[in-house]
Parts: structure tokens; C-alpha cells; sequence
């Protein structure tokens, strides 16, 4: 029996769901409009769309798995065709991604587009309190592989864990779960998924949680780069250059800043101090 408001899952959002009397919980993400905003400012080839669209799921599904405050960072960086890939989802489910590679992409295994690689998670709390990562080297063949690894075998933080389970529960539902096809995972709503997958089980649906694209990069970001760059080597480079043109990878915003806008940035730090001052 499946408990739950509504049967459909809204386009970018994700949902949570549990068996009622097993300790089994799952959660399923679905991303529309947040992935044609994360691909549309970038001409990446198909199989590295393909490649970031799996890290955009896992970022989302880790992210409201570990709660968090700030923000989660998955990075993949490879020595071969494939240099990087990005993507930052934070507690309430804004993300953005990029990546970078050299030449044309258009056949290969993860591991032969990446080459000799390494996958970090960053945990960045945003309020001033100590970052966490953990880097070890890629293992798997796919995305979910190498999380699956990574989650399995990283000691990077000290924890200690007490667990349980019943390896039948537990057994039984993933092979369920393996029966899933691609096309199914697209199309289907959440409900109709969970549905198909564990109909003889009590299972409870949660409400779906939206999903965001968002780009944290802004001019006022820009301005006070270029201030803790000093007043000094700004200088130089609007003599050598004219202005100061700033490019974010994630959204393809770009910034310039010519003298005046320069003057007024170093302008506006000086008014703060000077209002300190009075103060």
C-alpha cells in the first residue's frame, strides 16, 4: 500500500519515501528545468552531459541525505579528455555545475574519458566553521559506482557508526530495485515508480522538495574580489588592459569592470571604513 498525498512528482524536486515497519528508506530525484539551465550555457558534448546529469542527481540525493546547512561539492578531476567536473548543491537544493575537457568527446567509458583520476567531497558549512573534504581515487565504471565506492571505503572524517540490518529486507529491495530500466527512471513519476517498484509494501511518500538552479557568482562578488586583489594590481591591469572582464564557469556570466566601476568598488570600501570610523 503506498501513502501519499499525490501520486505525481512536480519537474525539479526531490522525494523521500520509507517502509513503514522495514528500516529501508529511499529517496528519488527528478530534474527538468534545473539541467536544461545547468547544460544551456555551455556547448558540452552529449556523453559529458550525460556524465554531469548523474553527478547533478547524486550531489541533490547527498545533499538532502546529510542535511546540510551550507553546501556539498562533488568533484571529479581526470588527466584525460575529461579535466573536471563540478557540481555544488546546497541545503536547500540550489545546485550548479560545470566541467572542462579538451578535444571531442564522443565515445568512452567513464574511466577512459577521465583517465588517471580522483573524486572529492567537499562539506562547506558557509557560517565560518571548519571545511571537510575527503579525496581518494576513482573506482568504478559509472557514477553511482564511484559514490557507492567512495561512501563504502572513505575514511577521510573520524566517525564512528553503529548499524544494523536485515540483509533479507535489505537484499530483497535492492534486487527489486535493479530491475529498474533508464527510460523508467526518466519518465515515471515518483509515486508510479515507488509504486511499481514495492506495491505489496506499507510505504509512506513525503511531499515533494523543490529543486533549484541557482549561480551564486554577482557583480557585488566581483567588486570585492577585486578590492582584496588591491588598489594597486587593479591598477595595473586596467593600464595594461583597459577593463577587468571576469567569467563564471558555472552560469557563463561575465563581468567587467572599467576604471569607473573599479573607482567606485574601492569607493564603497572606503565609505564602510569610514563608517566604522564614525561609529
Amino acid at each position: 500500500m503506498l501513502s501519499s498525498p499525490a501520486m505525481n512528482t512536480p519537474t525539479d524536486s526531490l522525494r523521500r519515501f520509507l517502509f513503514e515497519h522495514l528500516p529501508l528508506r529511499g529517496e528519488i530525484v527528478r530534474l527538468d528545468r534545473v539541467w536544461l539551465n545547468v547544460i544551456e550555457r555551455h556547448d558540452y558534448p552529449q556523453i559529458l552531459r550525460d556524465m554531469m546529469g548523474e553527478l547533478c542527481a547524486a550531489a541533490v540525493l547527498l545533499a538532502a541525505t546529510l542535511k546540510l546547512k551550507g553546501s556539498l561539492v562533488l568533484q571529479i578531476h581526470g588527466k584525460g579528455a575529461v579535466k573536471l567536473l563540478v557540481v555544488e548543491c546546497s541545503g536547500d537544493l540550489e545546485l550548479r555545475a560545470t566541467s572542462k575537457w579538451e578535444g571531442e568527446l564522443t565515445h568512452g567509458s567513464l574511466q577512459d574519458l577521465v583517465g588517471d583520476g580522483r573524486f572529492v567531497i567537499t562539506l562547506d558549512p558557509k557560517d565560518g566553521n571548519q571545511v571537510y573534504q575527503g579525496i581518494v581515487a576513482l573506482e568504478g565504471d559509472s557514477i553511482a559506482e564511484i559514490l557507492q565506492n567512495y561512501m563504502t571505503r572513505s575514511e577521510q572524517l573520524e566517525t564512528r557508526l553503529w548499524l544494523a540490518a536485515d540483509e533479507d529486507v535489505w537484499g530483497r529491495a535492492s534486487q527489486i530495485a535493479d530491475t529498474l530500466k533508464p527510460e523508467e527512471l526518466l519518465t515515471l513519476p515518483a509515486g508510479e515508480l515507488v509504486h511499481r517498484l514495492y506495491h505489496e509494501e506499507d510505504i509512506r511518500l513525503f511531499e515533494a522538495q523543490p529543486v533549484a538552479f541557482r549561480c551564486t557568482c554577482s557583480r557585488d562578488n566581483v567588486a570585492q574580489m577585486l578590492r582584496m586583489l588591491g588598489r594597486a594590481e587593479v591598477d595595473s591591469i586596467l593600464e595594461e588592459r583597459g577593463d577587468i572582464e571576469v567569467h563564471c564557469e558555472f552560469c557563463n556570466e561575465r563581468y567587467v569592470f572599467d576604471r569607473v566601476d573599479a573607482d567606485a568598488a574601492f569607493a564603497d570600501i572606503m565609505a564602510m571604513a569610514v563608517g566604522k570610523t564614525v561609529h
